[in-house]
């Protein structure tokens, strides 16, 4: 999977429309998704926060509102639309839910039917849109301490998993967490620990360090989402609540209609990192 870089945003839109140098970067990633681009987010408009995407019918919103609220760790709520409105301004200037993702994942009875890259044809006055957290985020300051993110390094997809962790059901809403992997030496992975713990409203700390068959992933090389990456032999799979928890919910509860992010393709947002992280 292709990641977004500087050149592709600025070319993505031709040089008679490409933003300005003034204009923010993710801005600039927002009307590159707008104008077509569908690739992966990882390590695109540095100090910017991205979220995950789950969009659902209003009588569905307040279960689900319930469920982000009894879940935090993978489902931490940083914007709600109101019903019918594809606007979110607290997370950006001229955002637009349908149109400013680089890939959308349309839900039926609990399977995925479509994956298109705008979902103006699907919105309904009675949807509702929450962006959550996203691990992206801290990513940011794991490298500022010098911590090697390998998915970034590969220009692909962070490797996701289904696990045994249950979710605290709300209504129709209950499963299993996924978890996101980042490999690090055991030192690294400390810090990693120390530093993510900053960082509540995008997973926080890590769920679980090293012996992935303890939560119920038997094969560290075939994510459930995203994409392999290698743990070396002096490395141990650290593993993050992840945003993507919603869509194995809504598999698991088969609801009739539902819109998500494509995994790794988040909502690049104008929140910046640093405003999300605590002492």
């Amino acid at each position: 999977m292709t990641v977004l870089t500087a050149e592709r945003l600025q070319g993505a839109r031709g040089d008679k429309d490409a933003p300005s140098n003034r204009t923010l970067p993710s801005l600039q990633a927002r009307l590159a998704c707008r104008a077509g681009m569908a690739a992966s987010t990882a390590g695109i408009a540095n100090g910017f926060v991205q979220g995950n995407l789950a969009i659902l019918p209003e009588r569905l919103a307040a279960a689900f509102h319930r469920f982000c609220q009894a879940n935090p760790r993978p489902c931490p709520i940083i914007g709600m639309s109101d019903v019918g409105d594809p606007h979110i301004p607290a997370l950006g200037r001229d955002l637009d839910i349908r149109t400013d993702l680089p890939r959308y994942r349309i839900w039926r009875d609990g399977e995925v039917v479509e994956e298109p890259t705008d979902i103006t044809a699907y919105w309904r006055d009675d949807l509702v849109a929450f962006v959550l957290g996203c691990s992206f985020s801290f990513e940011e300051a794991l490298m500022d301490a010098g911590l090697p993110i390998r998915h970034i390094e590969r220009n692909v997809r962070v490797p996701m998993y289904r696990t045994n962790i249950a979710c605290t059901p709300a209504g129709p809403f209950a499963g299993p967490m996924v978890v996101s992997m980042r490999p690090f030496k055991p030192a690294d992975a400390i810090r990693a620990v120390q530093i993510t713990t900053r960082f509540p409203s995008v997973h926080g700390a890590p769920v679980h360090l090293g012996h992935p068959h303890l939560i119920g992933i038997n094969d560290i090389g075939k994510p459930d989402y995203g994409d392999a990456v290698p743990v070396e032999a002096d490395e141990i799979p650290v593993f993050w609540a992840c945003g993507v928890t919603p869509q194995a919910v809504i598999a698991a509860a088969r609801l009739p209609f539902a819109i998500t992010h494509a995994p790794g393709l988040m909502l690049v947002t104008d929140l910046q990192n640093k405003q999300l992280a605590v002492l």
